[in-house]
C-alpha cells in the first residue's frame, strides 16, 4: 500500500501524463488557445477566485483531462479540508447537499459529494464540489454575492484527496447544460487557469 506522502506526488505525476493527452471535445483546442494567451477575448464573464483574499492555491486538474475531466471543462482547486469557499459569482443557489460523509477513488462514493450549485443572472451555474460534511454553509433560495462565503472544503465524493471541483454551465437546446471555460482574477491579471500552477487571489 502506497503512504500518505508518497501517494500525493504520484497522484499529481498521473494528472500530468493523462491530462497531456488530447480530448476530442471541440472546446479543448480553444480553451488551451485561450490559456496560453495565443488567443485572446475580453467578452466573457470575469470570476474571483472561490478562496479567500491573498491566499494562494494550486491547480491539480485543468479542462478536459483524462483523469477524471475528460468531458468537463472544471479545474481541481487542492485544499486543506475546512478551507472557506468564496463565491466567484453573484447569484442564487438553487441546489445543494451537505449530509455526505464518505470520499476516496472508488466511483461508488460520486452520489456522496457535497456541494453547492449557483445559478447567475444569465442564467450560467457555478458547481462547488466535495465540500466536507456540515459544509455548506448556504440554502437554497439564498441570494449570495461574489466573494461571500458560501462553504468549506472536504473530500466527499469521487475524490483522491481534499480539493474543490469547481464547474461552470451554459445552458444550451433549451435545457441542457454544457461546461464552460471561465476567465479569473488573479494576482497575475485576469487569465484562463492552467494546471499544475498556483494562483493567488488579489481582489
Amino acid at each position: 500500500m502506497i503512504s500518505r506522502p508518497t501517494f500525493l506526488p504520484i497522484f499529481l505525476s498521473a494528472i500530468l501524463l493523462v491530462s497531456c493527452r488530447v480530448s476530442k471535445d471541440p472546446m479543448r483546442p480553444q480553451l488551451r488557445a485561450l490559456q496560453k494567451g495565443s488567443v485572446t477575448e475580453d467578452t466573457s464573464y470575469v470570476y474571483s477566485l472561490p478562496y479567500d483574499i491573498n491566499t494562494k492555491h494550486l491547480i491539480v486538474q485543468g479542462y478536459f483531462s483524462r483523469l477524471s475531466h475528460k468531458s468537463k471543462a472544471a479545474i481541481d482547486i487542492k485544499m486543506k479540508k475546512g478551507t472557506p469557499i468564496l463565491s466567484a459569482r453573484n447569484g442564487v443557489v438553487i441546489r445543494t447537499k451537505g449530509n455526505g460523509t464518505k470520499g476516496g477513488i472508488n466511483k461508488k462514493y460520486r452520489l456522496d459529494g457535497n456541494y453547492i450549485v449557483i445559478r447567475h443572472a444569465d442564467k450560467t451555474q457555478a458547481g462547488y464540489w466535495h465540500l466536507k460534511k456540515d459544509g455548506v454553509l448556504v440554502n437554497v433560495g439564498d441570494t449570495v454575492n461574489q466573494g461571500q462565503l458560501i462553504g468549506l472544503s472536504g473530500r466527499t465524493g469521487y475524490a483522491a484527496f481534499p480539493h474543490l471541483h469547481f464547474i461552470v454551465w451554459k445552458i444550451i437546446n433549451g435545457n441542457q447544460l454544457q461546461s464552460i471555460g471561465t476567465r479569473f482574477k488573479t494576482s497575475k491579471g485576469i487569465v484562463y487557469l492552467r494546471p499544475l500552477r498556483r494562483y493567488q487571489n488579489s481582489n
